[in-house]
């Protein structure tokens, strides 16, 4: 029996910040890491208002791509194997109906399937100030095995454009499961 090839999901929500979904499917091309993107309504809004691209620009990015009420798609299934899914940005809205199990869209079961299988989770949450429910819903997914990496950027890697920022972000989430752009000014190194 062969190794499925390196997969991961990609959830891309409505919160700001699309250029991190962006970006993190750039790099997953140029890594070989085969990519299943399930972008929100929401975040096809706010593609509009942040980027030039079009839907069907961002969809060409990824391997395979999944309408989000598609809840019949393979991501929504644990037998679909993967390394794991990230969501870049996350919203308040998505981290809530993941941390609750209560989904109503592919993105949230994916995620569901990701934390039910025991496999890595990262969620890009996008928000702030954070109140006390934000935060319990973090805690709370948290302790069910999900990464909480909100994007802060790191100025030790000393970024000149707001294009330096999201590739090392990007490159720095990639770094939770595994994947190493080449891309990351590191500490020390």
């Amino acid at each position: 029996m062969s190794a499925p090839p390196p997969r991961l999901i990609v959830g891309i929500s409505g919160a700001s910040g699309v250029a991190y979904g962006i970006r993190i499917l750039e790099m997953l091309r140029r890594l070989g890491v085969e990519s299943h993107l399930v972008m929100s309504r929401a975040a096809e809004i706010t593609l509009s208002h942040e980027s030039d691209l079009k839907v069907s620009d961002v969809r060409a990015l990824a391997s395979h791509w999944y309408k989000a009420d598609d809840i019949a798609a393979a991501p929504a299934s644990g037998s679909f194997r993967t390394m794991g899914m990230i969501v870049a940005p996350c919203s308040i809205r998505t981290m809530s109906e993941v941390a609750s199990g209560v989904t109503t869209s592919l993105l949230t079961r994916a995620a569901d399937v990701a934390l039910k299988e025991r496999r890595r989770l990262v969620l890009m949450v996008r928000e702030t100030p954070l109140h006390t429910g934000h935060l319990r819903s973090m805690l709370q997914l948290s302790e069910m095995g999900a990464v909480i990496a909100p994007p802060v950027p790191g100025f030790y890697a000393r970024p000149n454009t707001l294009d330096d920022m999201i590739e090392h972000t990007a490159g720095r989430m990639l770094d939770l499961f595994g994947l190493d752009c080449g891309t990351i000014r590191r500490w020390g190194e």
